[in-house]
């Protein structure tokens, strides 16, 4: 079960809508197939419904930037797209873009690393890629946002030095609704003197 779901099964709504249809038609059936199989069903429907709406909001957010990663990462002067590869087989990639409006700031973008690959260093090294290209451009900070579902690549971002400073609720009416939060997270660059 994808992480999105299990964080939707853990809200205190979703489990009352459920306990409630469960406890409703067994009082008023009196049977106990029927409760069962509509609780099956509401589960299974909740699911695809979340799996739709999660599909399209990274498709949403992949579309715009990786389209062409060229004309993104690769043309400005504090932009990068890095990739890490084994024998020809790409295991990870991040990106450094500058934040809007901020001459100051580059946030750190698309950070992957294949699954069965991950807890061997690779997403920390490509972080202090980042980092270390930031400070050979001047930069004062490199900013990062990562998902609720994603403890395990807080940890590691914490583990590098970033500090969260804002929780917010993303996409707004579906983010309030399961309690979906993006946390960001950012590294000041200390001066050199």
């Amino acid at each position: 079960i994808p992480s999105v779901c299990l964080h939707v099964l853990k809200q205190p709504w979703v489990i009352l809508v459920l306990m409630c249809t469960f406890t409703l038609l067994l009082l008023s059936s009196r049977t106990f197939l029927l409760p069962v199989l509509a609780v099956t069903l509401l589960l299974a429907a909740g699911r695809q419904f979340v799996g739709y709406v999660w599909s399209l909001y990274i498709n949403q957010c992949l579309t715009a930037d990786l389209l062409d990663i060229r004309k993104t990462y690769m043309e400005s002067k504090d932009s990068c797209f890095w990739v890490a590869e084994v024998e020809d087989s790409v295991i990870g990639i991040v990106a450094a873009k500058p934040v809007d409006g901020q001459d100051s700031e580059v946030q750190l973008k698309r950070m992957s690393v294949r699954r069965v690959l991950r807890g061997y260093g690779i997403a920390k090294a490509l972080s202090r890629t980042v980092i270390d290209f930031a400070r050979q451009q001047g930069i004062k900070s490199v900013l990062l946002n990562t998902l609720v579902v994603q403890p395990e690549a807080k940890k590691m971002y914490e583990s590098v030095g970033f500090r969260k400073y804002l929780d917010d609720f993303i996409p707004p009416l579906y983010g309030r609704i399961v309690n979906f939060t993006v946390s960001k997270y950012r590294y000041d660059i200390p001066s050199v003197k």
